[in-house]
């Protein structure tokens, strides 16, 4: 062994140690091992920062981004309102969740397909009140599996099909991976909904949990607009959305008059008023599901015009506020500020009025609807004191098409090969932004810096140890050690050493690595080069221990709230799952 590869073999041994043991913060860690690689000359100066513009690191960012957009646009509530209950025992959603990622997987890129799903997994996580790491990594575990049933599934299989046409003159199909990519993702499945998120850490603090889940619902208005799907129903059967959204229906009002015993069997109209009891979150999910809005169009429009989006905001009534003792009406917050009262909070006390003509109290908590942008000048104005951030958001359903449009024509042309993933997801994230999907101002408030900081810094080491020698050196001993063995056993061996570099390097640079000793083994045996390849398909692909093997791992690391040796716990049992079911798959459909 060279020097280089000593000091870049002990420099990953070292980072492990660390992020296995959790002291220090998972980027805070791999920066140091960058700037260690540096000084100690076998990371090149000019290469110190590539990892930072490497296309994973790209990826990973703008898949965050997009996913706050397609939350934003109403596409996420539009998924969770037609696949998640929240009823749902956690294993059966799981396996109603990896399903549809495994599916979807299966014929677009998998980082998309999680890109598509984690903000649905994060609302039903949210709604059923749990942990959300309990769901997030077996959907990233499923995704991933999802990806080894076609060619385009998943980089390692489109490069596994040019390695066979340049050693046997032609390319793998299409669906020439499905036999033993099937066995392996069902199998995969079926572990992480009954046993693999058992095996996940769970916290005492849960990451998703909302820190003010104790504040009182509020009671709210909606508004009934011209040509509205609810036109003509009644308001009882309005029933099982609201209960969906978990929202209470409190009444109606009709020509500024509230309908009491009468109000459940009205049939609505176009600008009539339903009172609710809701979250801020939920509100918004049943006005969008049924195509309400805040207020009369007028007022709404009004708030719309004066910013570059909508944004909620909680705000605490002192007793020398502008607005205590008077009504939203009376002090002109819609004509003045542009700035609706959608809810008031008063804990213990009924609210019989309209809200906006409602006498508001000292300590009444309020819930407000500003132009972006404006939220501190409003607070300051009115004299109220502003609740913690919690991230609540206006979902823009009118754009909900217009989202999922935009990101199924990116991963579409991205699949065909058409448009290289990052700028199609560049350009995604460029046209949410122009359309305000996702405001200016928000934009990078959706990247989860320090995972950036994890790939862009590990990924100069692991291109290090490749072209130090590093992983030729495990090549040449690889074929070495298992000279003499059965061809069923020189395939096992093959599959471990392939899913342990693949949890330390990506996968592309696995594959590349892999692939070329898979096809020495098979000629020094003299076998076919096929099931070779196939066993580094799907090893590379399976990379369960870490964050960094895998760009859907490293995108769930700050949503699930994970550290870097939760992975292993579920992971392990799943690649010595996928193993054993895939060599006698492999034996059965791609014999030697």
């Amino acid at each position: 062994m060279t020097t280089d590869q000593i000091t870049l073999f002990a420099i990953f041994a070292a980072v492990f140690a660390m992020l296995l043991w959790g002291r220090w913060r998972y980027d805070l860690v791999a920066f140091a091992a960058l700037l260690v690689g540096v000084l100690a000359g076998v990371v090149p100066t000019d290469r110190a920062f590539s990892g930072f513009g490497h296309p994973a690191t790209l990826v990973v960012a703008l898949v965050l981004i997009v996913s706050g957009g397609l939350v934003n646009s109403g596409a996420v509530q539009l998924i969770t309102r037609k696949t998640m209950d929240a009823a749902r025992p956690l294993g059966r959603h799981i396996a109603v969740m990896g399903g549809i990622g495994a599916l979807l997987s299966a014929f677009m890129n998998n980082v998309a397909a999680l890109a598509l799903l984690m903000p649905v997994d994060l609302q039903a996580a949210r709604k059923a009140g749990r942990d959300p790491g309990l769901s997030l990594m077996p959907l990233s575990f499923a995704t991933i599996l999802g990806g080894m049933v076609t060619m385009i599934g998943t980089p390692p299989n489109i490069i596994i099909a040019s390695f066979r046409k340049d050693a046997l003159g032609t390319s793998f199909g299409m669906f020439d991976f499905a036999p033993v990519g099937l066995v392996a993702a069902l199998a995969g499945l079926i572990f992480v909904a009954l046993i693999g998120w058992r095996l996940i850490p769970r916290r005492d603090a849960v990451q998703g949990k909302d820190p003010m889940a104790e504040i009182a619902a509020y009671v709210a208005e909606l508004t009934v607009p011209e040509g509205a799907p609810v036109i003509g129903r009644r308001l009882a059967d309005l029933e099982d959305e609201a209960e969906k959204a978990d929202v209470a229906l409190l009444g109606l009002i009709r020509g500024g008059k509230r309908l009491y015993g009468a109000a459940r069997n009205a049939e609505l109209a176009a600008g009539d008023i339903l009172v609710i009891e809701a979250a801020p979150d939920d509100l918004d999910e049943f006005r969008s599901a049924l195509k309400l809005e805040f207020a009369e169009s007028e007022r709404q429009a009004r708030v719309e015009a004066a910013g570059e989006g909508l944004s909620l905001i909680e705000v605490v009534v002192p007793e020398d506020c502008r607005i205590r003792g008077k009504t939203a009406q009376a002090i002109g917050l819609n004509w003045r500020k542009g700035a609706l009262l959608l809810g008031i909070s008063r804990r213990g006390r009924r609210i019989n009025r309209q809200v906006r003509r409602t006498t508001v109290r000292a300590g009444d908590i309020l819930l407000l609807l500003v132009p972006t942008g404006m939220e501190g000048e409003v607070t300051e104005w009115l004299g109220c004191l502003p609740l913690a951030e919690r991230g609540l958001n206006v979902t823009q359903d009118s754009k909900t098409w217009l989202a999922i449009g935009l990101f199924g024509a990116a991963v579409a042309a991205a699949s065909f090969g058409l448009v290289y993933l990052p700028v199609a997801l560049g350009v995604v994230v460029a046209a949410y932004a122009v359309t305000r999907i996702v405001p200016v101002r928000e934009v990078y408030s959706h990247v989860e810096w320090p995972v950036v900081v994890l790939l862009g810094s590990m990924i100069p080491l692991g291109e290090a140890l490749d072209s130090s020698g590093g992983t030729r050196l495990i090549a040449n001993a690889l074929i070495g050690l298992t000279a003499g063995m059965p061809a069923w056993a020189i395939l096992t061996v093959l599959m471990v050493v392939t899913m342990t570099l693949s949890d330390v390097l990506n996968n592309t640079a696995t594959t590349i690595v892999a692939a070329p000793v898979g096809i020495s083994m098979a000629q020094s045996l003299g076998v076919s080069p096929d099931p070779f390849l196939m066993a580094v398909a799907v090893a590379a692909s399976c990379a369960f221990l870490t964050p960094i093997g895998h760009k859907n791992n490293t995108l769930i690391l700050g949503p699930g709230g994970y550290r870097f040796g939760d992975y292993w716990r579920a992971g392990l049992p799943l690649e010595i799952l996928i193993i054993a079911v895939s060599i006698p798959a492999i034996l059965v459909f791609w014999p030697f």
